[in-house]
């Protein structure tokens, strides 16, 4: 489960990216904590963050499940793509939220890939 940590880690280094990128934005834009509102740029830096943690919470789970029933390799190689999915989607939404949709479905994907691989790997326990 050794890959499966390092992708644990590289997707909360991503995560570290999107919430220093709303604190860049609540700088540049001045917008004071604990306001959420602000600037279309500020927006979508906080809505990059807030969609990517909320995807944490089934990502982690499942990537986990993924390692431990059916495959670390397995799990490592669909959990990389979830975060090359995440870091697409940010990237195109910060350039204008209508370039959003190949990351969010490229993360997806590989999400559901966690999931099925999870529930394979638990049926065949």
């Amino acid at each position: 489960m050794k890959l499966t940590a390092w992708v644990t880690i590289a997707s909360l280094l991503m995560y570290i990216w999107t919430f220093t990128q709303v604190g860049k934005a609540r700088s540049a834009h001045k917008v004071a904590a604990p306001a959420t509102d602000g600037p279309i740029e500020f927006l979508i830096a906080m809505r990059v963050q807030t969609n990517t943690v909320e995807q944490l919470v089934l990502f982690l789970p499942l990537l986990w499940l993924c390692s431990m029933f059916l495959s670390d390799l397995i799990a490592a190689i669909l959990g990389a793509l979830w975060i090359v999915g995440r870091v697409v989607y940010a990237v195109g939404y910060y350039r204008s939220p209508d370039k959003r949709h190949i990351g969010f479905g490229i993360s997806s994907l590989a999400g559901l890939g966690l999931l099925i691989g999870a529930v394979v790997g638990l049926i065949l326990y």
